[in-house]
C-alpha cells in the first residue's frame, strides 16, 4: 500500500523558455530579451514553490543563461517524474499592436477555418524555431511536424490522459494572470508544441505578454511586474495542488478504508471488490464514449466534486495488472485501484 505521502503533487518542472544562445523573442530597440524575463519569472516561482510546499520537488530545465534542448526540456521533467510541467516563454508579433497573456496546452490548433489560426500557426512555428538551432536535428526530431495532420493525431493520443488535468491548470493559471501587470487576456489555446508533446505529466505553456508591444514591453521590464507575475502564478499553482491531491484521494490508509460511502459515491455497493486502473480524474462527467476513453469501458467513482475514471476493471487483481500493462502504455500518469464500498484505495 502506498503511503500518503507518496501521493498526490510532489514534482513540478518549471521551463524558463530559450536561454544561452537562443534569446528567444527580442524587443526593438534589442535591448530586452525573451530568455532573461521567462528566467527571472521561473527562478521566483520556484522559490514560492519551495517555500511553501518543502514537501514538493521543484525542478528547473535551466537556473543560468544557458542554452537547453527542446526534447531534453522535457526529458528532464520525465525523469524526475513530475506531476506537473509549466513552460514560461514571452510572446512576440511583427507589428506592436498585439497585447496580452495567453495559456496554452497540448494539442490541434485552432480551427484553419478562423482567422486565429494563422495567428496559432506562427506562434507554434516560432516557440518550436529552437529546434534549427540544435545539432542533428533533423535526427533527433524526425517524429515530430507540428503542421501534420498524422503528427496532430498522435500528439492528441499521447496526451489523452492529460488533457483534463492540464486544461483544468490551464484555467486556474488564466484566472490568476487576470488583472495582473499584463492586462489583456487572448484565452487559453491548444497547439502542438514539441515542449509540450513529450512530456508524459499535465503540462502547460504560458505566453506572458508580447515584447513587441510597448505597454507590455515596459511593465516586464519592471521587476515588481516580474515578480507579481510570478506570484500569480504560484496562487494558481497552489490552488491546482489542492484540486489534484484531492484527485488522487490524498489520505492515510486508514482513513481511506474507513471514509463513508455517503463521502465518496460509486456505483451500487458491491460484496466483493474490484480491481482496476485509474486513469484520471475530473469535474465534469464525461460520457462511456468519450474519445479520452480510447476505447475502453470506464467504471465511473464520484468523490466529492469529482469523477474518477477506472478502466480495465475485474474482479481478480491479478486480471487487472495484466491489463494495467498494455494501459500504462496510453496513460502513463495511471495507477492501480481497488473499489470496494463506493471507495477507491490506490494499490501499488
Amino acid at each position: 500500500m502506498l503511503a500518503a505521502q507518496d501521493l498526490g503533487l510532489r514534482t513540478v518542472v518549471i521551463d524558463a523558455g530559450h536561454g544561452g544562445k537562443d534569446s528567444g523573442a527580442v524587443s526593438k530597440d534589442k535591448k530586452s530579451y525573451e530568455k532573461n524575463f521567462t528566467l527571472s519569472i521561473a527562478t521566483q516561482l520556484a522559490e514560492k514553490i519551495r517555500e511553501a510546499y518543502p514537501d514538493v520537488k521543484v525542478v528547473l530545465t535551466r537556473s543560468t543563461d544557458k542554452f537547453v534542448e527542446l526534447r531534453d526540456r522535457a526529458a528532464i521533467a520525465n525523469k524526475a517524474g513530475a506531476n506537473l510541467f509549466i513552460s514560461i516563454h514571452i510572446n512576440s508579433s511583427a507589428g506592436t499592436s498585439a497585447n496580452g497573456y495567453s495559456v496554452h496546452i497540448l494539442g490541434q490548433s485552432s480551427d484553419k477555418n478562423r482567422d486565429l489560426f494563422a495567428y496559432n500557426r506562427d506562434v507554434v512555428q516560432r516557440e518550436n524555431a529552437v529546434i534549427m538551432l540544435e545539432d542533428d536535428y533533423s535526427t533527433k526530431y524526425a517524429d515530430f511536424n507540428s503542421m501534420d495532420d498524422e503528427s496532430n493525431i498522435f500528439v492528441q493520443l499521447m496526451q489523452n490522459a492529460f488533457l483534463e488535468q492540464s486544461l483544468s491548470f490551464a484555467d486556474i493559471v488564466s484566472r490568476h494572470l487576470k488583472g495582473g501587470p499584463i492586462k489583456a487576456d487572448r484565452g487559453i489555446w491548444q497547439n502542438p508544441f514539441y515542449v509540450l508533446w513529450k512530456t508524459s505529466m499535465p503540462s502547460v505553456l504560458v505566453e506572458l505578454g508580447f515584447i513587441s508591444n510597448s505597454t507590455d514591453l515596459n511593465a516586464l521590464r519592471e521587476a515588481k511586474n516580474r515578480s507579481d507575475l510570478a506570484e500569480r502564478l504560484f496562487q494558481a499553482f497552489a490552488e491546482y495542488k489542492t484540486q489534484y491531491d484531492k484527485s488522487v484521494n490524498v489520505k492515510s490508509d486508514a482513513e481511506s478504508e474507513k471514509q463513508s460511502p455517503a463521502t465518496e459515491t460509486a456505483a451500487p455497493k458491491q460484496e466483493a471488490p474490484l480491481y482496476g486502473t485509474q486513469i484520471f480524474a475530473s469535474s465534469r462527467l464525461l460520457e462511456e464514449s468519450d474519445a479520452m476513453f480510447m476505447g475502453y469501458k470506464p467504471e465511473i467513482v464520484r468523490a466529492g466534486s469529482l469523477y474518477k475514471y477506472i478502466i480495465g476493471v475485474s474482479e481478480s487483481e491479478q486480471d487487472a495488472r495484466e491489463k494495467n500493462k498494455d494501459i500504462k502504455a496510453k496513460y502513463p500518469s495511471s495507477f492501480m485501484v481497488r473499489i470496494e464500498s463506493g471507495t477507491t484505495v490506490r494499490i501499488k
